[in-house]
């Protein structure tokens, strides 16, 4: 039986919030520099990821405030996130790579079956891509200090995977995986906001075609 309280369901959805503001700022932000393909993909990703977190903390709080288990919430979970996490590195890459007026053909996408061994997978991969993709902002706005706060953020998503692996039925590693969560898209949130104060929106990477 997993042991929440309304208090600690009630915290699961602070780390929600904060990357649900930074993927919002980078929406606004990275809009002019993005073909609609790769806009439609990382929008995708932000919703995907966003969506994941905010129903596992809706399932957390109605099993410990009313003792109703929509197991649905918890159980798509982690490959909602995965997928999103994928989607919003995908569109990253796509916005270095190419020129906005570049990418038309990415209405065909290859539809795959991923197994549950293969999301931890491709979690990693996709937010690899997007904390690279950020860093690599960072650089050209010569802003070292995001670029390290982006490392730290992606070291505790790492920790969060290997913390999913842990017993989650007692309070105590619910709290750790908590607060892990918390660093990890508080940094993520800092350094979006330090980007965006930067000038992120007015950053040239290259002319359009």
């Amino acid at each position: 039986m997993n042991d929440f309280s309304v208090g600690m369901a009630l915290f699961d959805y602070i780390p929600v919030i904060f990357f649900a503001i930074g993927g919002i700022i980078l929406l606004r932000d990275l809009y002019n520099k993005m073909s609609k393909g790769a806009f439609a993909i990382f929008a995708a990703g932000v919703i995907n990821v966003a969506m994941a977190g905010f129903l596992k903390a809706t399932w957390k709080l109605l099993y410990a405030g009313a003792h109703i288990d929509i197991s649905a919430f918890n159980a798509m979970f982690f490959p909602v996130q995965s997928i999103g996490f994928l989607l919003a590195g995908v569109g990253i890459i796509l916005m270095l790579c190419k020129k906005r007026s570049a990418t038309k053909n990415l209405s065909v996408v290859p539809v795959v079956s991923i197994t549950f061994p293969y999301l931890v997978l491709v979690m990693v991969a996709g937010l690899g891509c997007l904390d690279a993709g950020l860093c690599i902002l960072a650089k050209k706005m010569k802003k070292p200090a995001v670029i390290a706060i982006f490392v730290l953020s992606f070291v505790c998503c790492l920790g969060m995977g290997y913390l999913s692996t842990k017993d989650f039925e007692q309070a105590s590693m619910n709290w750790i995986a908590e607060g892990v969560n918390f660093c990890g898209q508080g940094l993520f949130l800092l350094g979006v906001w330090m980007l965006h104060k930067a000038g992120l929106a007015d950053l040239v990477l290259e002319k359009d075609a």
